[in-house]
C-alpha cells in the first residue's frame, strides 16, 4: 500500500514522501491519525504539483537548516541539575531538558527532533546528542550535565 506522508514519521519518512507500508499500518494508524493519505492516481498528481511549488522553498529551508546546524554544533550547552554523592543525578536528563537548554540558547528545536546517545542520563558528565533539523541535516552536538 502506498501513502503520501503529511507529517514526519520517525523511521518511515518525511513530509510529502511517498512510501510503501503494510496495509494495516496505513489503514489503522497513519491515515486515521492524519500522518498520511492514500496515494491514489489523483492524489499523486496533486502531490507532484505541490512538490513543484515547494522546490524553491525547500532550497531556502535547507540552507537555513545547514546554517543553524553549524551554529548548534559549536554551542557549549550545560544542563544544571541536582546530584548526590559520586555524581549520581536525582532523576534523569532527557530530550525535554535538552530542548529547554537549546531554547535558552536561542534555538527553537522540537524535542522529538533530538536523540541523546546513551539515554537515559543519570550521571554528571559530557554527552552527545543528534539534532535532526531537516531532511538530511543531522548535527551532532555535545553538552554537559553539571551540578547546580
Amino acid at each position: 500500500m502506498e501513502v503520501i506522508l503529511k507529517k514526519n514519521v520517525n523511521k518511515l519518512g518525511y513530509t510529502n514522501d511517498i512510501v510503501s507500508v503494510k496495509p494495516g499500518y496505513g489503514r489503522n494508524f497513519l491515515i486515521p491519525q492524519g500522518y498520511a493519505v492514500l496515494a491514489t492516481a489523483s492524489a499523486k498528481k496533486a502531490h507532484a504539483e505541490v512538490l513543484k511549488q515547494k522546490s524553491h522553498k525547500e532550497e531556502k529551508l535547507l540552507g537555513e537548516a545547514q546554517a543553524i546546524a553549524e551554529k548548534i554544533g559549536s554551542l557549549d550547552i550545560s544542563i544544571a541539575t541536582k546530584a548526590g554523592d559520586k555524581g549520581k543525578i536525582f532523576g534523569s536528563i532527557n530530550t525535554i531538558q535538552l530542548s529547554d537548554a537549546l531554547k535558552k540558547a536561542g534555538f527553537e528545536v522540537d524535542r522529538k527532533s533530538l536523540k541523546i546517545k546513551d539515554e537515559p542520563i543519570k550521571e554528571l558528565g559530557s554527552y552527545e546528542a543528534e539534532v535532526n533539523l531537516y531532511k538530511g541535516v543531522i548535527q551532532t552536538m555535545k553538552f554537559e550535565v553539571v551540578e547546580e
